[in-house]
This record gives C-alpha cells, sequence and structure tokens, in this order.
C-alpha cells in the first residue's frame, strides 16, 4: 500500500524488485487504486487505512472498490 504521482513506473519499480519491501515477495498483483485531487489527501488515507492494521478491513475496502474514511 502506497500513495504516488505515477502508479505505472511506481509498480513496475515493485514488480523489478527495486524496493526493498516488496523485493522478495514478487510477482505482485495491483488490486486496487483510488485517485486524489492531492497527494497530501492521498497520504492521509494511506496513514488512515494503516492504522486500521485489519487484513479484513483492507478486503472489505478492496472488494467494495472505494475507500470511504470519515475524515475525506
Amino acid at each position: 500500500m502506497g500513495s504516488t504521482k505515477d502508479i505505472e513506473r511506481r509498480f513496475s519499480e515493485h514488480q523489478a524488485g527495486k524496493t526493498k519491501a516488496t523485493r522478495n515477495i514478487r510477482p505482485l498483483k495491483l488490486v486496487f487504486k483510488q485517485e486524489y485531487g492531492s497527494i497530501i489527501q492521498a497520504k492521509r488515507v494511506e496513514r488512515a487505512i494503516k492504522k486500521l492494521k485489519s487484513k479484513s478491513v483492507i478486503k472489505l475496502i478492496i472488494s467494495d472498490g472505494i475507500i470511504k474514511l470519515k475524515r475525506e
């Protein structure tokens, strides 16, 4: 999970093993993306989701296809 201005470039970096966090779990599959008006807003949502620390909640977000947080 992360925020970027260029998702294609960032995903390619992950697939090529250029990112330490995902180097040993390739190949990866992009299962969800959502665009925001600013990188600041995207980072806020990312932090809020990471605070949940619940795989079941994250899976629900992915299956619903949209992230709904109170502070958006």
